[in-house]
Order: structure tokens, then C-alpha cells, then sequence
């Protein structure tokens, strides 16, 4: 997975029962989790309008028909038999092996009373005869942190599913399965962090998955010297083929011996997986090439006629994309990986069934963990099957032709059964139904929305002339009026370069906020420091608030479009000032952080942490969501239970999966240290600017349910 390594230990909350209604399609598509969501299908029916006639009443009625004869019902065709086999492929399952860890409170047994890893696995062992699935692919990071043994614990035993059900297996390590984890940028790359640098003796990943266990499985091929990179060979249709796995970073000998054993098989099919290889685009759904995809291209794919077909993980989402190899044949590239999904990915993975006598790959994205899910935890963000155009799609492949230049022999066996993926799909969704979702109504007008009792602020920015900028020293109401913010004077505290059209009044919002309008904050670049924010003032009621009755913090915020990690990364939406590290007690790591970051990562996740109101020792609690979409709109809630301690992060109404407990309060340095929207501070100067638009922001002094949050309507 492309991500930072979070490995601070985060305890976690249990998502209350009560969920949002089924939430409305437009926000479950906004949800990416690592991948655009897509919208159920919209439920419709044609409506039959008999025949209406213009004669007046006193028009004679027609003779009535004598009654026709009803034609026999005619038998439905039956579904015609093929030759196929279907390949299983499980995407990133770090978050699976991270969260369902005593140190991570047991988070999937605890809410749903099973875990999808292994709800993954058993159902292949399960059905892997029935479905003619003589394999199974593992695309990496099956852990989420290489250093906690635990969570290669929960890998072991879903794995051991399914050696026990001797169903053969790839499997390979992903960037957070190894010890130095750094990108490829370049072909200088190759001289450091590849596992020709590695201290092999000490891998957390070659001591639970090494070559002792591979060889067990009946497929087994080999394995590189390293260790790390392995292949199979099994068979399937009266056909071979070979899977090549190879693990995080291959060093220049591994590439040679990558070619050396395609060489050594040179009539077999090549399902080439990496963990890293193909990219997804901005947009979500369109393939993006990288440099080392590009790499592995140049010395392992373009040359290699039996490379027909490429899977890879690591990027949040689902893409596709055919190049044309030195032979002119194509080769199908596929990323998937659904980690940033709900849920860590909710247990979805994949089955692609060959089908030789059609001539065409089908692939079905699914979830054998949701139907198991007891109802009452279900909610809209829940499907079994996914239906978008990367998720649900057939590949047009002549297999004897494209496999003719290198296996005259290749042909399809004696048709023996239907399309395995419509069996499957028939499985999963027997006696399972996917939640319905409700429309949700936009506002009626500003006033449209819950006023709740114990609101401590709400600002809604909206006011200007669309486009102008907010002019230094302009006032944004407090519906209160108690805690007015004002924007800030230019470059100051560490500021640099800020101009008055860096912050301008927008029209644009969230369709179900009741504030017409936002601020959008242009030109913000973390390198050059130059960011624009707006301020409470020092004698703000608010500055001195540690919210001891519990808390619900609102809002709705636009990452812009052109948002990038190197310019953006860990933007602030809202901190309140001071330093951490200064205050009594505490422990933790950042102490030049302040002590609330409302947040965007590196990775586009919303970061909510804070350090508690609490005596003795303490420690920063933490939040994180999924990835969020860029250039569109998002509601965020944060709900603190007074009673629990419990906080619960919500994205467009989704509970996230990284959640903490045991974080009473808001804790303050100060009476006279303000609240900040839309930039923050490291080490007492002003930093990390907000690039996008803030709509409003409410914080209330305890917990509110969804029916009382500001994309309700007031009634």
C-alpha cells in the first residue's frame, strides 16, 4: 500500500450502534477508500399506462373481446457449459491482520464477530472445487506493521485456511511487509533498499512466509536466493500456467532470475503480480504508469511474449489498463486494492474466471464478509458486489492465439460447467440484500438544520461576492456569538508570501449543508510557507474549552483538485494553538505539534488527534479515515462519548475503521491560545495552510446522533 506508516499503537472504539440511515447513493459515491465507490444500481420500474380514449361518457363502450388464448409459457434458455477456471486474488490485507489484534482491541471480532481475512480465505477453501479455482494470488502487505508479531499472528492463521484445504497459494511482500520500506524513483534506485540490501536472518516477512512453508504447497516452483520472490505452476482446463510473485523492491540479480525461470518454462502462460506496478489517476479510475512499473516493463514484461496478464496492489482503488508488448500481443495490467474502502475494505477481493471456450476474461469484485455480517451492523455502506466499470468487467482475449507464438497446444477443454463468476455472484448475494439507501433532502434554506443545545461555535463561511477575496480582518460570525473568527494579518508567525486573493467567498458547498457558500483557500504550499487561515481572538470563551461533557465536531470541507502531497501534506483544516509538548504530563512523540490537529495526511486521510483532558500521563489519541476524493465535497464528523471516552470519525456518514478510545476532553495550554481554521503550527510558527474549501464548522459540547448533525434538516 502507498502509505505512511502509522505505528503508533491507536486504541480503538467500538462504532455505536446506531448508525445513519442508509445513506443517500451521492454520498456512498464519494466514499473512496482507496477506490471511487460506486453508486447501487437505481432501483426503477416502467410504468404501463393503459389505453385512455377521448369519447365523452355518453360514447358507446366497445364490444368486449372474446378471450384470447394464452400462449404456453416457453422454457428459459439454460446457461451454456464452458471451459474455465477461476483465479482468486486477495488485494492488501494489512488493515485485516492490523485490526483484529488484542493491541487494536480486537476491532472486527468485537463489532461483527468474525474477521474478513479469514472470511476470505474459508470462502475460497470452501468453494475453490465447486468454483474450479486451483488458486489463489495475495497481491502484499499482509500486515500493516512488519514490526508487531502479532499481526503476522492473524496472516498465519488465515493463510493455514488455506493450506489445510490444500488450496495452493502466492504470496509476496508488499512495502509495509518489510523492514526499510522506500520507493523506486529512478534506476539509481536499484542500489539501495531492494532485497539485495536486506538483512535476511531478521525479515518478519521470510520468517512466517519463508521457502519452507512455500514448498509445501503443490504448485511450488522456486524461489529466488533472497527469498522473497517465488513462483507456481498449476494447472488447470488440461492447461499450465505459471504465477511469478515478486515481493517489494527486486534487486537487478532477482530480475535475472525472474527471466531465467520464464526461460526454463518456455511454453507456459505468465501471470506476472507485484506489489507495486500500475498507478490509478486522480480521477480515481483512469490507469496512471510509474517508474517502476515502467522498470519492470523495460526489463521483465515487453520482451517476455508469455507475460500475458499483470496484478498488482499498493494504490487505493481499481484500474486497467492493455499495453502492446515487442511482440505486438497485449498485456492486460490490473491494480486493485481496497484497503481505503470502508472497513479497511470491508473483506472485498476478487475472482477472475478464464473462460477458454469463450475466449474472455471475467472478473467479479466481491465480499464473502459483508452477507456474514450480523443485520443490525449494516448499513449503505455495505455491498457484497461491486458493479463499476473497474470492479465488474470482461476481457475480449483469444487465448490460443495470444498463447500461438509460444504453445501451439493451447486449447480449450470439454465445456463441464456454467460461468463460475455468475455462480459466485449467486452465492455471495443468496439470501443477502444490500441495504437500501434513503434519499437524504438538501436544505430548504439557511436555517434548514438542527440547532442544537450545547452548540459552543458554528461558523458558516458564506457572505461575500462569489470569487472576491475575504479581506484581512473580516469577521465569519459565530452562531453564538460568542467566538468570532477574523482573517488573519498577512505573513506573520512564519507566514511567507501570502497575498489577499489567497482566501476568496465561493457559492460552491455540500449539497446537504444549509450554508450557501464556503472560502476557498488558494495558493498554499507548505515549502514556501505561504498560507492564509482565519483566527479566534484571545479572549475567545472558546479558548479555554476542554469539552469534559463529551464533544461533536462538524465539517464540511473540499480538498482542491490540485492538491499534492509534496505542496499539502498534513494541511489543517482546524488546530487550537500552543505546543504540545508543553503541557503537564505528556509523553508522547511531535511535542512541537498542538494539541488538537484536525488534518489531512500525506495520503489525502483526514487525521484527527488530539491529547485528552486528563491528569497523569497522556499521550496523543488518533483518527484516521480512508483516502478522500480531491475536488469533492465531504461532511466529517467527530462524535465523543462522555461516557465511553469513545471517539468515532465519520466520512459522508461512514463510521471509519481507525478509531480511538480512552480520550476524555480537548486539553488547552491556555485561556488566551485561540482555535485556527484552516492552517496550524509546528514548534510555535504558523504552518501546514489549508489548499481547498471549509464550508462551516460546529463544535457542541457533547454527542450528537446523526439525525441532529448539520446534514439533517431541521425538521
Amino acid at each position: 500500500m502507498a502509505h505512511d506508516k502509522h505505528d503508533g499503537k491507536h486504541d480503538i472504539a467500538e462504532t455505536p450502534s446506531t448508525l445513519p440511515a442508509a445513506a443517500d447513493p451521492r454520498r456512498r459515491s464519494l466514499l473512496k477508500a482507496g477506490f471511487g465507490a460506486t453508486l447501487l444500481p437505481v432501483g426503477g420500474s416502467f410504468l404501463l399506462s393503459a389505453c385512455s380514449s377521448d369519447d365523452d361518457e355518453d360514447s358507446p363502450a366497445p364490444d368486449t373481446p372474446a378471450p384470447q388464448p394464452q400462449p404456453e409459457p416457453q422454457p428459459q434458455p439454460q446457461p451454456a457449459n464452458v471451459s474455465s477456471f477461476a483465479v482468486a486474488v486477495l488485494p492488501d490485507t494489512q488493515f485485516y491482520s492490523r485490526y483484529a489484534t488484542d493491541a487494536e482491541n480486537q476491532q472486527f471480532m468485537r463489532k461483527y464477530g468474525s474477521e474478513p481475512y479469514k472470511a476470505q480465505t474459508q470462502w475460497v477453501a470452501d468453494h475453490a472445487k465447486s468454483l474450479s479455482i486451483p488458486f489463489l494470488i495475495h497481491l502484499g502487505d499482509v500486515v500493516d506493521q512488519q514490526g508487531k508479531p502479532d499481526q503476522w499472528k492473524v496472516a498465519d492463521a488465515a493463510m493455514t485456511i488455506l493450506e489445510d484445504a490444500k488450496v495452493p497459494y502466492s504470496i509476496l511482500a508488499g512495502n509495509h511487509d518489510v523492514i526499510l520500506d522506500r520507493d523506486y524513483v529512478d534506476a539509481s534506485s536499484q542500489a539501495s533498499a531492494t532485497d539485495a540490501q536486506r538483512n535476511l536472518a531478521v525479515e518478519p516477512y521470510l520468517q512466517t512466509f519463508g521457502a519452507d512453508r512455500a514448498k509445501k504447497q503443490a504448485t511450488f516452483g522456486g524461489r529466488d536466493p533472497s527469498g522473497f520472490h517465488e513462483y507456481h505452476v498449476f494447472q488447470a482446463e488440461g492447461q499450465k500456467f505459471m504465477v511469478l510473485s515478486l515481493s517489494w523492491r527486486i534487486s537487478d540479480a532477482a530480475l535475472t532470475w525472474a527471466n531465467q525461470v520464464i526461460r526454463a518454462n518456455p511454453s507456459l502462460p505468465v501471470i506476472l503480480v507485484n506489489h507495486q506496478l500500475l498507478n490509478i489517476d486522480k480521477d480515481g479510475v483512469t490507469p496512471l504508469e510509474v517508474p517502476y512499473g515502467l522498470m519492470l516493463w523495460d526489463k521483465l514484461i515487453r520482451d517476455n511474449d508469455q507475460i500475458f496478464m499483470t496484478l498488482n496492489g499498493h494504490y487505493h482503488g481499481a484500474a486497467h489498463l492493455a499495453k502492446t508488448n515487442a511482440f505486438g500481443n497485449p498485456v492486460e495490467e490490473m491494480v486493485v486494492d481496497y484497503q481505503m474502502a470502508y472497513q479497511g475494505g470491508n473483506g472485498l477481493m476478487r475472482l477472475y474466471e478464464f473462460d477458454l471456450s469463450n475466449n474472455e476474461i471475467r472478473v467479479l469484485s466481491f465480499s464473502p464478509w459483508v452477507p456474514q455480517k450480523p443485520k443490525n451492523t449494516l448499513n449503505a455502506f455495505d455491498q457484497a458486489v461491486l458493479t463499476g466499470a473497474n470492479e465488474q468487467f470482461t476481457i475480449k482475449m483469444d487465448f490460443a492465439k495470444r498463447f500461438g507464438g509460444f504453445n501451439k497446444d493451447f486449447k480449450a477443454a470439454e465445456p463441464s460447467h456454467t460461468a463460475l463468476v455468475d455462480q459466485a455472484r449467486a452465492l455471495i448475494l443468496a439470501n443477502y440484500t444490500d441495504p437500501a439507501a434513503t434519499e437524504q433532502k438538501p436544505a430548504a434554506d439557511s436555517e434548514d438544520y438542527p440547532q442544537v443545545p450545547d452548540t459552543l461555535a458554528h461558523w458558516r463561511f458564506f457572505g461575500g461576492a462569489n470569487g472576491q477575496p475575504v479581506q484581512v480582518g473580516e469577521v465569519v460570525a459565530d452562531r453564538t456569538g460568542l467566538n468570532p473568527v477574523r482573517r488573519a494579518a498577512l505573513n506573520v508567525d512564519g507566514v511567507a508570501g501570502a497575498q489577499l486573493g489567497d482566501v476568496v467567498w465561493s457559492n460552491d458547498h455540500h449539497y446537504l449543508s444549509a450554508a450557501p457558500g464556503s472560502v476557498r483557500f488558494l495558493n498554499t504550499d507548505k515549502n514556501t510557507a505561504r498560507m492564509s487561515y482565519f483566527i479566534t481572538d484571545t479572549a475567545a470563551v472558546l479558548n479555554a474549552e476542554t469539552v469534559p461533557n463529551g464533544y461533536t465536531v462538524e465539517a464540511f470541507i473540499k480538498i482542491d483538485r490540485d492538491w499534492t502531497a509534496s505542496r499539502n501534506a498534513w494541511m489543517n483544516i482546524m488546530t487550537r494553538d500552543g505546543k504540545r509538548g508543553n503541557l503537564p504530563g505528556f509523553s508522547g512523540g511531535d511535542p512541537e505539534s498542538p494539541p488538537l490537529l484536525f488534518a489531512v495526511s500525506s495520503l489525502r486521510e483526514i487525521q484527527w488527534e488530539v491529547v485528552p483532558e486528563r491528569t497523569g500521563t497522556r499521550d496523543a489519541k488518533a483518527n484516521w479515515s480512508g483516502e478522500i476524493i480531491a475536488d469533492k465535497w465531504m461532511h466529517v464528523a467527530v462524535v465523543n462519548d462522555n461516557t465511553t471516552h469513545e471517539t468515532i470519525l465519520y466520512v459522508e456518514g461512514a463510521p471509519v475503521l481507525r478509531n480511538t478510545s480512552d480520550a476524555p476532553g480537548l486539553a488547552t495550554l491556555a485561556a488566551d491560545m485561540p482555535w485556527v481554521i484552516g492552517a496550524g503550527s509546528w514548534d510555535g510558527a504558523r504552518a501546514d495552510g489549508f489548499f481547498g474549501s471549509i464550508g462551516e464548522v460546529r463544535i457542541v459540547g457533547r454527542a450528537l446522533q446523526p439525525a441532529q448533525w448539520l446534514t439533517a434538516r431541521k425538521s
